[in-house]
């Protein structure tokens, strides 16, 4: 489907930006036809900037530039949707999102980034590549560990102890995934062909 730019007077459409690995929706802006293509061409959103009267890429002044994964338009033809992966904070306040600070929900994927980032990049004196190093073997035994110590903590009455060891299990299984070249997206995908 091509968007429908003749619908609006001055041709320009909403543009929804969402975050790619955690779906919270950054921002909203607008595009017309040119930057629509410049954004398809160059992988960084670019808008039209009312208040400039131009043509205007998200991060050229700040350095926070939003790299596109994917550009849908809706049913209606009027409204694109833009999942990319923030640079860094989106709005010019200081916020994460222009609707807030950064949602947890959806973290996990952010963090199975960086934990790949550590592990392609071979970051030294990072604890996630030293363990990486270690190989397979160390790797799924510390994922065992974590678990007998989440079991442990599930049987006692400290919450905080027992979501820290929650939070560490889930850590080193990111990483135990990571080493199987596999994502969170194909255990999830697992889980929802199961609930079908």
């Amino acid at each position: 489907m091509n968007i429908n730019f003749n619908k609006s007077q001055d041709g320009l459409v909403p543009v929804i930006i969402q975050d790619d690995r955690t779906l919270q929706v950054l921002m909203l802006g607008y595009m017309n036809e040119e930057a629509l293509q410049k954004t398809r061409q160059e992988g960084t959103v670019t808008f039209f900037s009312r208040s400039k009267n131009r043509l205007w890429t998200k991060g050229e002044e700040s350095g926070n530039f939003l790299k596109v994964k994917s550009i849908n338009i809706d049913c209606d033809q009027d409204t694109i949707l833009i999942k990319a992966v923030p640079k860094d904070i989106v709005c010019h306040t200081g916020s994460f999102s222009c609707f807030g600070n950064k949602d947890s929900k959806g973290f996990l994927y952010e963090l199975e980034d960086k934990i790949s980032r550590r592990i392609d990049e071979k970051t030294e004196g990072s604890y996630t590549y030293s363990l990486f190093q270690r190989g397979i073997n160390k790797m799924a035994q510390k994922v065992g560990e974590e678990a007998v110590e989440l079991l442990i903590e599930a049987k006692d009455n400290n919450d905080n102890l027992f979501k820290n060891e929650a939070a560490d299990l889930l850590y080193h299984f990111l990483i135990l995934l990571k080493a199987k070249n596999f994502s969170l997206q194909d255990i999830e995908e697992i889980l929802i062909s199961r609930n079908r």
